[in-house]
């Protein structure tokens, strides 16, 4: 499945986990990415879609519970 990651920051700055989030859309200028489980919020600066499985197995990785059971329903 096409996605795209929300880094969530610990200490320092140091990214503590991955957050994936369905993708809607294309952004000409890739500085925003609208995300499937929100009609406001999205992804700036997005690191670009990535091919993610559907079940996870690495540590500090996870699919947003939303965007997650609206990518089973295709």
């Amino acid at each position: 499945m096409q996605a795209v990651s929300e880094r969530v920051k610990g200490p320092g700055g140091v990214t503590k986990a991955l957050i994936w989030h369905k993708p809607v859309g294309r952004d000409p200028d890739a500085t925003f990415q609208r995300i499937a489980c929100s009609d406001e919020d999205g992804i700036v600066m997005s690191s670009g879609k990535r091919e993610v499985p559907l079940k996870l197995d690495k540590d500090g990785e996870r699919w947003c519970e939303d965007c997650l059971a609206l990518a089973r329903k295709r």
